[in-house]
């Protein structure tokens, strides 16, 4: 499958052309949709350890740039605006695929980017890309948690298909 925005991906997500969550967070657009600098913000303040969003209403599909890896073998398409979810060394979320929900790491007040550590759901990544967070925790190229040590790796809160994984490659 080609790793493209389809024609109807406006932004707002597919679902009607309308955004999914209006009252939780909105897609900022920043270029052209094929410039991938769109971004997810929070619409209203979450307290840390909140759920922005729950996992539901979701399609299994082949790992691409718009998937979630949600066990050692099988990803998800996100199906709402959470696709728009950037990657960060110091992120505003979790992606807690064990629980099927986001959750806020950190207080969050409205215009807040939301974001989510990559790796931590993510093995190998279909388009590896370079990290520019700035964060003291940044791993500069994000292409799956294979690729880390099990000490970077430490630094961040995993789901459990992850830490499976890096136990066996430690192994």
């Amino acid at each position: 499958m080609p790793n493209t925005i389809p024609e109807n991906y406006h932004g707002d997500i597919i679902v009607n052309g309308k955004p999914t969550h209006p009252e939780d967070f909105q897609v900022v657009r920043q270029g052209p949709p094929e410039s991938f600098s769109s971004k997810l913000v929070a619409q209203r303040a979450f307290a840390k350890g909140a759920v922005i969003a729950t996992l539901e209403g979701l399609t299994p599909g082949a790992k691409r740039y718009s998937t979630v890896q949600i066990s050692k073998t099988e990803h998800i398409e996100l199906n709402s605006d959470l696709v728009f979810m950037n990657h960060s060394c110091d992120p505003s979320t979790l992606m807690d695929v064990d629980r099927m929900v986001v959750s806020a790491t950190r207080d969050l007040a409205a215009g807040d980017e939301l974001t989510f550590f990559y790796p931590s759901t993510e093995w190998d990544m279909a388009q590896p890309f370079s990290c520019w967070c700035g964060s003291s925790k940044c791993i500069e190229t994000v292409q799956g948690a294979q690729y880390l040590s099990t000490e970077t790796l430490s630094k961040f809160e995993l789901s459990n298909h992850i830490k499976e994984l890096i136990q066996a490659r430690d192994a």
